[in-house]
């Protein structure tokens, strides 16, 4: 039976969200639209199947075809990103991050990563998460003059603290990071090195976007942010750590894999390869870049002053207003944003002094520079007219205008 007969409440909010996708202006930048196949694999009878294990090594019978997925799912990853060795089973980054400190490292040691508040990750030593927890964090951060990485700084903290661990990724830094340098600075202390390039994936893959796979000794991702893909978590590796990266998952982290999901990463994978994805990195990028200028334009400061990536930090001290006042005056014309932290900020978490935008969504629906530029423009309006009921009106039509013409893979195209 369908679903709206079994649950008509689960079914009618799925329905509400669906609307909610397709009447706003997506600009989270952790967020995507997956095909209409990914959702097919996602949503199949995959999930029905037990495998725990790997392929030809399972401890259920009847894994024949999903041994074939897997299988699929592995060798795609590898020649998409240029890797000696994958592991698609974690369901999540965090678990894929997990997997990597287990592989590379032992509890206790000392770790060296970006620091939450300056554009880090939870799972890169927050003292709120299992890295915080189950090692010794020290961080570095950006220049406050810059707002970008100092290098050297960088290896100063590293040959006071001489870390096992050198952490590599964020998820608010919008300019470029250099693996190679990173790799400079770990092997200057003889550290192993972790990049997280959950948020790059897509422009990795597209090859827009400098790879650390060259460089780190593990990279992981997810597969759900710019990859376009299902919700999941993916590791690549060099070959000499593959069987202790598989322990590390499973039994380590996980029992059986979510091999739905891991159908629905090898059709993201495919799908990566084609050259309506690659052009679609390339205007992602195109996109950052124009809306950015277009916030400069209208008297929106950016941390760092730009975008090198698909991501956007504003710093809305200037204003008076706070990252939650501003998310939520953008939400109430349907302009999707998240409030974020900005390095140095002095507020508190719930209220923040930003707000971060990404364009990997609404390139995927197909916006270009033109909407852009638009888009940026509204920004502007809403956040210099607080309250003002007349303009969000406004920019709710110009948002309804704008939505009416493209629209939303996996929903309606």
């Amino acid at each position: 039976m369908s679903l709206t007969k079994v649950d008509p409440q689960i079914a009618g909010i799925i329905l509400d969200e669906e609307r909610r996708q397709c009447n706003s202006i997506n600009l989270i930048a952790s967020e995507n639209y997956s095909s209409k196949a990914v959702l097919e694999a996602q949503g199949s009878v995959l999930t029905n199947k037990y495998a725990e294990g790997y392929p030809g090594k399972r401890y259920y019978g009847g894994c024949k075809y999903a041994d074939q997925v897997e299988e699929l799912a592995l060798h795609r990853a590898k020649e998409l990103f240029g890797a000696e060795y994958a592991n698609v089973q974690p369901s999540s980054g965090s678990t894929a991050n997990m997997a990597a400190y287990m592989t590379l490292i032992d509890y206790g040691d000392t770790i060296l990563s970006m620091a939450l508040d300056q554009g880090g990750h939870l799972t890169h030593g927050s003292p709120i998460s299992f890295s915080g927890k189950l090692y010794r964090p020290v961080f570095y951060g950006i220049d406050r003059e810059t707002g970008q990485i100092d290098y050297d700084e960088v290896e100063k903290i590293a040959i006071k603290n001489m870390p096992k661990l050198l952490v590599v990724g964020s998820s608010s830094y919008p300019r470029i990071l250099d693996y190679q340098r990173f790799r400079q600075i770990a092997d200057r202390v003889n550290a192993r090195l972790l990049v997280d390039m959950a948020h790059e994936a897509g422009l990795i893959a597209a090859r827009v976007h400098p790879s650390p796979v060259p460089y780190a000794d593990i990279a992981t991702a997810t597969t759900h942010k710019s990859l376009r893909g299902p919700r999941g978590g993916l590791i690549l590796c060099r070959a000499t750590y593959s069987a202790s990266i598989n322990r590390s998952v499973f039994p380590g982290l996980q029992g059986g894999p979510q091999m739905h999901a891991i159908a629905a990463k090898a059709v993201a994978f495919h799908e990566a390869k084609q050259p309506q994805f690659i052009a679609c990195q390339r205007a992602t990028l195109e996109n950052a870049k124009v809306l950015a200028d277009g916030l400069l334009a209208g008297g929106i400061q950016l941390v760092t002053g730009g975008t090198d990536n698909h991501r956007l930090l504003i710093d809305l001290t200037p204003t008076g207003i706070t990252g939650k006042i501003a998310e939520s005056a953008l939400g109430e014309v349907n302009i999707t944003v998240n409030k974020n932290a900005i390095p140095f900020d002095s507020r508190p978490p719930g209220l923040t002094s930003g707000i971060r935008l990404g364009t990997s969504a609404l390139t995927t629906r197909g916006f270009g520079t033109e909407e852009m530029a638009k888009i940026a423009h509204l920004i502007v309006r809403v956040l210099s007219h607080i309250g003002d009921e007349k303009v969000y009106q406004e920019v709710r039509l110009e948002v309804e205008e704008m939505n009416s013409r493209f629209p939303t893979p996996g929903i309606t195209q």
